[in-house]
Order: structure tokens, then C-alpha cells, then sequence
């Protein structure tokens, strides 16, 4: 059976050759120009979305940079196949909520995490310094005082995990970032801790990883990160695509809004 899709739309780029090649890319993402599918040409392109031919050559140059397109003498554009995109990218990313995301994708982004994030937090054990600890303190803070289905509490929660990877002291860890984002948006616009129970759950875990940081000590970093990811997944998981109680999601979020 065929999950149920959630969309979480981000709001409108902010020039025409972005706002062409992100429908273009919602488009691709969503099936509705297939793998290996060649794209109309630019004159129907051009009228189809009212912009210039150099508006969209720009556009289909960022699609074929992400690994969606790739354009072929005498063939024309071509829609690339799905292993090619590159997923770490924030708008394929971005586009992919817009799409509409299922339960596979969500299992995804927190696979991708677990393989990353616990490592990071034991890193920050052994390397973070006093302004790292400043920072995740000053997260773990934000998420306190703000209402749990608020935008300050999404970007306290997303500012602490990537203080997190910062303190790392790894650039590829930080490169996750992406990552992150898309994790913390979808769960937090699919279903924010606004349950006191919740609520004092994710406090708990989160202040868990700021206090293992900060003393030192890997093991308990790496649990505490473990168990906030799969946690986010248990949360929603009522609420997930696959569930025909799924909402339509409606709330609009801006990508790097939260960061």
C-alpha cells in the first residue's frame, strides 16, 4: 500500500530563476517529470512559467548543479535518476518536503542522523570548548522559555544540534546541518512536544547531551543524542504518513528560517 504523503510547503523563492527551479524541482521530486524523462523545450518552458530564456537556462544550470538535470546534445534536459541528487543539498531538501514526505523518507533523514549525530556528541565530549558550552547552554535555554509548537523553540532545538556538531570540531559533521534542518522542521510542524509529558521529555534528553558535553564524558553524549532522534521518531509516529490519521499540514516555514 502506498504511504500517505504529508507536504510541508516552505515559502516562495525570492527570484524568478529560483522560484522556476524550485517548481521544477518539486516537479521532479514528486514524479511528475520521471527519471530519464526529457523536459518540454525552453519555448514552452518560458511561457509556462512567463520568464525569459536566460531566466530559464539559469534555473535548469541550479537543477543540473544539484544532480536533478543534466542536459544532453541533441537530446535536450534531462530528468537525472534518483541516486545522482545530491540530498545533502538544503533545497533539494526543501523541495522534497514540498513534494510531500512518507514514512521512508522520514526513517531516512533519522538513519542518517543516528549514523552521524552520536558520533558528533562524543566528539563534543572530548573537544568542545567554553564558548561551545555557552552556546549549547544558551540553546537548552531558548528551548525553556519558549511555547514548545513555537518558532523560537524549533530554532533553540536546532541551534543546539548544530552547536553540537560545531563542537565537534569535524567539517563534515557540520556539513549535516541540511540535514538537521529538514529532520527538526518536518517533526516539528508533524507534531511539536506541546504534551507537558513531551515537552518535559525532549527538555530532559536535550539537557542531557549540554551536561554530558560538558563534563566529558563521550558515552553519555552519544546515548543522550541517540535517544532524542529516536524519540522525535516515536512522536510523530501517530501522526506519520504512513497513518491515515495523517494532517494536512498547512504551516509554512521559510528553509534557514529555524538556523
Amino acid at each position: 500500500m502506498t504511504s500517505r504523503l504529508v507536504v510541508i510547503p516552505t515559502r516562495r523563492a525570492h527570484s524568478n530563476h529560483a522560484e522556476v527551479a524550485r517548481s521544477i524541482g518539486v516537479d521532479i521530486i514528486a514524479g511528475r517529470y520521471a527519471e530519464g524523462a526529457r523536459l518540454p523545450g525552453d519555448a514552452e518552458l518560458t511561457a509556462m512559467f512567463g520568464v525569459s530564456r536566460p531566466v530559464l537556462r539559469e534555473s535548469v544550470k541550479t537543477l543540473v548543479a544539484k544532480g536533478l538535470l543534466t542536459t544532453k546534445a541533441r537530446v535536450g534536459t534531462v530528468v537525472r535518476e534518483r541516486g545522482a541528487w545530491n540530498m545533502f543539498d538544503a533545497d533539494v531538501l526543501a523541495w522534497h518536503l514540498d513534494a510531500g514526505i512518507d514514512r521512508r523518507f522520514l526513517n531516512d533523514l533519522a538513519e542518517i542522523r543516528l549514523a552521524v549525530e552520536p558520533r558528533a556528541a562524543a566528539l563534543a565530549a572530548s573537544r568542545r570548548s567554553e564558548a561551545d558550552i555557552a552556546e549549547l547552554n544558551r540553546s537548552m535555554e531558548r528551548m525553556r522559555r519558549e511555547a514548545s509548537d513555537s518558532v523560537g523553540f524549533a530554532d533553540g532545538d536546532l541551534a543546539l544540534h548544530l552547536a553540537v556538531a560545531n563542537a565537534s570540531g569535524n567539517l563534515f559533521m557540520r556539513s549535516i546541518g541540511n540535514v538537521i534542518e529538514a529532520a527538526l522542521r518536518a517533526s516539528f510542524l508533524l507534531s511539536a512536544p506541546v504534551e507537558t509529558q513531551d515537552r518535559e521529555t525532549v527538555l530532559l534528553w536535550h539537557q542531557r547531551i549540554v551536561d554530558a558535553i560538558a563534563s566529558g564524558d563521550a558515552e553519555a553524549a552519544t546515548a543522550a543524542m541517540t535517544e532524542v532522534i529516536h524519540n522525535g521518531l516515536r512522536r510523530h509516529e501517530d501522526v506519520s504518513p504512513s497513518s491515515d490519521a495523517a494532517p494536512a499540514v498547512s504551516a509554512v516555514v521559510e528553509p534557514g528560517e529555524q538556523s
